[in-house]
C-alpha cells in the first residue's frame, strides 16, 4: 500500500504531487484542491458582500465574521465527507481515512492567509479596512487561478487543452463572483 509521504519523508504537496502518485494520493490532493475552491469562493462571498453593504467596515467585524463562517462551512464539509464515507462504505472511516478528512479541511484554512493577514493590519491601524477588504479578495481570486492552474497541469492534457480547460475554469469563477455581487 502506498504511504501517502513522497520518496524523501515529506508530505507531498499539492501542487507538486509525483509523477508516480498512487490514484489514492492523486484523489486525496484533489479533495484537498477541491475544498480550497469552496473555501475561496465562500470567503469572496462573504468578503465581497461585507464590501457592498458596509460604509462603515469594522475590521474587527470583517475578519471574525470571515474566520467563524469559513470554520462552519469547513465543519460542515467534514460533516458532509463523514456521512458520505459512511454511506458508501457502511462503516466509519479508519484512523488514516478521517486523518485525510481532517486534513482536507485544515489546509483549505490556507487561502485565508492573506485575508487574515490583511485584515489583522487593517485591525492595527496599518491599513484601511476597506483597502485590506479589497487586496483581501484580489488574493483570493489569484487564489483560485492558482488553484485551478495546479488541477490543470495534472490532466496530462496536451498544452493548448490545458490553456482551454484553465480559461473555461477562470470563466466559471468569474460567473460565480459575478452571481455573488448581483445577489448583493
Amino acid at each position: 500500500m502506498s504511504h501517502p509521504h513522497d520518496r524523501a519523508g515529506r508530505q507531498p504537496d499539492d501542487a507538486h504531487l509525483p509523477d508516480d502518485a498512487s490514484p489514492q494520493e492523486r484523489q486525496e490532493a484533489g479533495d484537498r484542491l477541491r475544498e480550497r475552491i469552496y473555501v475561496t469562493f465562500t470567503a469572496l462571498a462573504i468578503l465581497m458582500a461585507l464590501n457592498a453593504h458596509g460604509e462603515h467596515l469594522d475590521s474587527p467585524t470583517v475578519l471574525w465574521t470571515l474566520i467563524i463562517s469559513v470554520v462552519g462551512v469547513l465543519l460542515a464539509g467534514l460533516a458532509s465527507d463523514l456521512v458520505s464515507h459512511m454511506i458508501v462504505h457502511d462503516t466509519l472511516p479508519s484512523a488514516r481515512e478521517f486523518r485525510h478528512l481532517l486534513a482536507v479541511a485544515s489546509r483549505a484554512l490556507t487561502v485565508l492567509a492573506v485575508p487574515v493577514i490583511v485584515l489583522a493590519l487593517a485591525y492595527f491601524g496599518v491599513m484601511q479596512a476597506r483597502t485590506a477588504v479589497v487586496i483581501a479578495i484580489a488574493a483570493l481570486i489569484a487564489s483560485l487561478a492558482v488553484i485551478a492552474r495546479i488541477a490543470v497541469s495534472r490532466t496530462g492534457l496536451a498544452g493548448w487543452k490545458q490553456l482551454i480547460v484553465l480559461v473555461g475554469i477562470v470563466l466559471l469563477g468569474v460567473i460565480v463572483v459575478f452571481l455573488e455581487q448581483l445577489a448583493h
